[in-house]
């Protein structure tokens, strides 16, 4: 199947992505509402057909006759048909085997036995989204594609990966952990640990937000699967054996234990046909033995503590313990009650009006709720957990106090009717939203549900639900109040788990890592030392070698304003904006401070989970004025800046600064709209927009406008058309070179050098965009994850004109920079050949043309300029690139000396890097 490339890039040119699947007439849904109920598809039998109005699809229940395999087809009108597969994985200790067995069975199959078909389909392929993802109780794989053709051949890679896969020794060494060299080729240098996984979860392990997360599980659960780490604690890891993986795929990946899952508008008896004649056919049914029992209910509460590393960007150093208390539910497989508690979890804390907001937030005691609070619906038995983090020592028996105390006052007082309303009114608006991953979201919402044999087209009934819980509670207006006294107040399976800073915390794992390793290495003998450097030999020997085988939008000098509303709704809408525009209060200190606090909060938690996306950021900063502008906002700099708010203790000088701003920004002469309605509507809506633009306009006082440099630009520059928009410059900004170190307390990096080029317009983008993709997977890839053991690494082009290289959880650093100025002479010297441009074109293509939401569809021309004509002319000139056209741009542009570039590098204390003067450490 890896011989199509060429045949796509043909089809590609005249292509609708309409596959030869794809039945004309009826609607998907009215096809499916044909099937009945015991009959016979391709071995599998229908269970159950019901059409859910609610979301425009009809859903399609069945059964693999020998095997017992479950499916749900759901039939939708929408071409971005999606498959998954998922197992029930359960594993019982913290070696981390589902996650790595997630990451080993995409390394080859029978039918694909070259090393990593998953990413190279990912060349290869229109896939809309490919991934797999390990949960603690099961593992899912899925894809989803605009293209029947594209379907039906990565659902042969995905069907033959899960199911009969090479498991290779050496694929569980790269990807889940080994003894190796630091050198491989130098057999004198030190051992150490490597893997990809490994060093994930240690990146994993680095989160103090996931951190506690995974605690407050494995200690409210503790009697079974939930009691440990399903993607591996990382000094358990090392304890895994390749035959203990092989033994978890056989137990656990057979069709007796998988439920399929495909959405869209394809026909379902082509993936029945498809299914049972590649994977199911070959199987007999079997008894995997993989349920989770129900969490044996404690007599009495239980107190917990644990540590973390310190948050030196914390917005107050002196308050950074978490304390929750997490109470144990019902069973999620009771959808109804599972639905329930979710609506009462969010009567309780979400929103500034909400009890435990009131309670915890409005009196800063801490900066914000944590990341754990509220319902939890992904194990058997569902939690509801309440707490803060940012919060001192001294304030603990306070919070549990104030905790306590809110569970008894909702019991005494219940919700008001107006915020019962409201969080309905919500469900609704989101059952009309429509996203492009629209069967990615059906997928992940009925995962757990289903994975306990729950049933999943229950949990798509959401209006008949919301009608019971009307009726429930116009029955027994304490409905909401008896929920609260029975699962938190007389509730006595609660865990309050503590959380406080350890300043030993990361050194005190380096040293359980080294002794670790040094128990490994002493029970090693002569021949075992040997064989594994002979094995690291073998292993950079395969990692060098190549195989080919309702919206409406308000938009000002940079600031983007949106909101949408249900159609009945559209005056009251507008309403709030003028509200906004005319009558804005900056008078509440206490508001403020809390606002403060969470967004500080956020900022410093995102780090080690997006310290890629840092790295990026604050690499470019100095390359382009709009980089400057986005680092600023939504970079390291922006994390400090809040963090210095968040330490003053007197806001006023602040609170007075926001009617200015508000008045620069807010200012309608410097205000586009756009409004995205039913063609029905768009009279009702442009007549609201008026209005809505004569009532700001008219309650707007003359004032000394600010003028910046302003130019103004036609939309599109090779068109006749006069159509033209204003733009501020910055005509003094000057590009220059920076490397920039943060030293933040990690045991990974995030690094990043981005490379000043040319802008979307330019002939030469779409060379830079094939060459940025090729690049990734051809030759980083190899090098920074399979050989650097980082979790990615890659490049990028962005539309500002900026290319970008980056790794994620990089146990290297500066050596991961060689890696990019590897890859660079690599496509200089042209080591590549036309299937890995055409592959880099279907990678590319699979996102210039991906679907797009029904809300955001116009957004491109209305935010960027960029017409049809415009991404059209873009699309021709991918289709044109050639093996010269890389070679030119790599050397022009990507060469030492050619471009101005910058450099940034988030990681734990490297003294090389601080001793060398070129580099700038913060």
């Amino acid at each position: 199947m890896f011989r199509h490339g060429k045949v796509f890039i043909a089809k590609l040119k005249n292509s609708s992505f309409k596959g030869s699947w794809r039945s004309r007439g009826s609607s998907a849904g009215e096809r499916a509402l044909q099937y009945t109920v015991g009959q016979k598809i391709h071995g599998f039998t229908v269970k159950e057909v019901t059409a859910v109005p609610d979301l425009f699809l009809t859903s399609v229940k069945l059964s693999h006759d020998a095997t017992g395999a479950q499916y749900l087809h759901a039939a939708r009108d929408d071409s971005n048909n999606l498959f998954s597969v998922q197992f029930r994985t359960t594993p019982m200790d913290s070696t981390g085997v589902p996650h790595i067995l997630e990451h080993t069975v995409l390394c080859g199959s029978q039918r694909f036995p070259c090393r990593d078909p998953f990413f190279k389909m990912l060349n290869r392929s229109l896939s809309t989204f490919m991934n797999a993802f390990t949960a603690s109780d099961y593992t899912m794989y899925p894809f989803s594609t605009q293209n029947a053709k594209d379907f039906q051949n990565l659902l042969s890679v995905y069907l033959d990966a899960v199911f009969f896969p090479c498991l290779r020794e050496l694929d569980f060494w790269q990807e889940g952990w080994r003894l190796e060299h630091k050198t491989p080729t130098d057999p004198s240098s030190l051992l150490m640990f490597k893997g990809v996984v490994f060093n994930e979860m240690k990146g994993e392990f680095s989160d103090n937000e996931r951190l506690y997360a995974q605690h407050l599980q494995n200690k409210l659960l503790p009697d079974h699967t939930y009691a440990v780490v399903s993607g591996g604690e990382p000094l358990a890891i090392p304890d895994l054996t390749w035959e203990q993986l092989k033994h978890f795929h056989a137990t656990h990946y057979h069709p007796s234990n998988a439920r399929f899952f495909t959405y869209g508008d394809l026909p379902l008896e082509q993936h029945l046909q498809q299914i049972e004649e590649e994977a199911l056919s070959k199987f007999e049914r079997a008894e995997p033995n993989t349920a989770v029992p129900p969490q044996k209910h404690w007599d009495k509460p239980r107190v917990d503590h644990v540590t973390c590393m310190p948050d030196a960007l914390a917005p107050d150093p002196v308050k950074q313990n978490t304390l929750c208390m997490s109470y144990l539910l019902g069973d999620i497989t009771d959808t109804f009650e599972a639905f329930t508690l979710s609506l009462l979890s969010s009567l309780m804390i979400s929103g500034p009006n909400s009890p435990f907001y009131k309670a915890l937030i409005e009196p800063g005691i801490g900066s914000d709720f944590s990341s754990s609070v509220g319902f939890d619906g992904s194990t058997r038995l569902a939690s509801f957990t309440i707490g803060l983090q940012g919060m001192a020592e001294a304030d603990t028996e306070t919070v549990k106090h104030i905790i306590a105390q809110s569970i008894d006052d909702i019991i005494a007082t219940g919700f008001e009717e107006e915020q019962i309303g409201a969080l309905l009114h919500k469900i609704e608006i989101q059952m009309k939203h429509q996203s492009t991953s629209f069967g990615l979201a059906l997928a992940s919402y009925i995962a757990s549900c289903w994975n306990h044999d729950g049933d999943p087209v229950q949990l798509l009934k959401i209006s008949e639900n919301v009608s019971r819980f009307r009726q429930c509670l116009k029955e027994n207006p304490r409905y909401l109040q008896d929920k609260v006294q029975h699962y938190f107040k007389d509730n006595t399976h609660r865990l309050t788990l503590t959380m406080s800073p350890d300043e030993r915390f990361l050194e005190k794992q380096a040293e359980a890592e080294e002794q670790k390793l040094q128990q490994k290495i002493q029970n090693l003998s002569h021949a075992d030392h040997k064989d594994i450097y002979e094995k690291g030999l073998q292993l950079l020997a395969v990692q060098s070698t190549t195989i080919y085988a309702f919206v409406f939008i308000l938009v000002f000098q940079g600031i983007i304003l949106s909101s949408s509303c249900l159609d009945r709704n559209l005056p009251d809408m507008f309403q709030l904006w003028s509200d906004i525009f005319n009558s804005p209060h900056f008078d509440d200190e206490q508001r403020l401070r809390v606002l403060v606090m969470m967004s500080a909060q956020e900022l410093s938690n995102g780090i080690s989970y997006s310290g890629h996306m840092y790295a990026m950021t604050s690499a470019a900063r100095t390359l382009a004025p709009t980089a400057d502008l986005q680092e600023t906002f939504g970079g390291m700099d922006q994390v400090k800046f809040m963090k210095r708010i968040a330490e003053m203790t007197d806001l006023t000088s602040v609170l007075r600064k926001l009617p200015r701003i508000k008045r620069h920004l807010l200012n309608p002469e410097n205000m586009r709209c756009a409004v995205n309605a039913t063609p029905q509507k768009m009279s009702d809506a442009a007549g609201e927009v008026e209005r809505f633009m004569g009532n700001i306009a008219a309650n707007r006082k003359e004032r000394k406008p600010v003028r910046p440099t302003v130019v103004e630009r036609a939309l599109d520059p090779q068109a006749a058309s006069s159509a033209s928009r204003k733009l501020i410059s910055e005509p003094h900004f000057k590009p220059c070179q920076m490397k920039t170190y943060f030293q933040l307390p990690f045991n990974v990096n995030f690094v990043s050098e981005c490379v000043r080029t040319v802008p979307f317009s330019h002939a030469d983008y779409a060379s830079l965009c094939i060459l940025a993709r090729m690049m990734t997977t051809k030759f980083l890839h190899g090098e920074i994850r399979e050989k650097g053991g980082a979790y990615e690494g890659g490049a990028t082009m962005g539309g500002g004109g900026l290319f970008s290289f980056y790794s994620d959880r990089d146990p290297n650093s500066t050596q991961t920079l060689s890696a990019f100025r590897g890859g660079v002479e690599w496509a200089r010297a042209g080591k590549f050949t036309q299937q890995d441009i055409d592959e880099a074109k279907l990678s590319v293509f699979s996102a210039v043309d991906a679907p797009v939401a029904p809300s955001d569809k116009g957004l491109g021309h209305f935010l960027n300029g960029i017409t049809d004509e415009i991404k059209q002319r873009y699309r021709e000139r991918l289709f044109a690139v050639t093996d010269k056209n890389l070679i030119d741009v790599a050397g022009r542009y990507l060469g030492v000396g050619q471009q101005t570039c910058g450099v940034a590098i988030l990681g734990p204390e490297n003294e090389s890097i601080r001793k060398d003067p070129s580099w700038v450490v913060k």
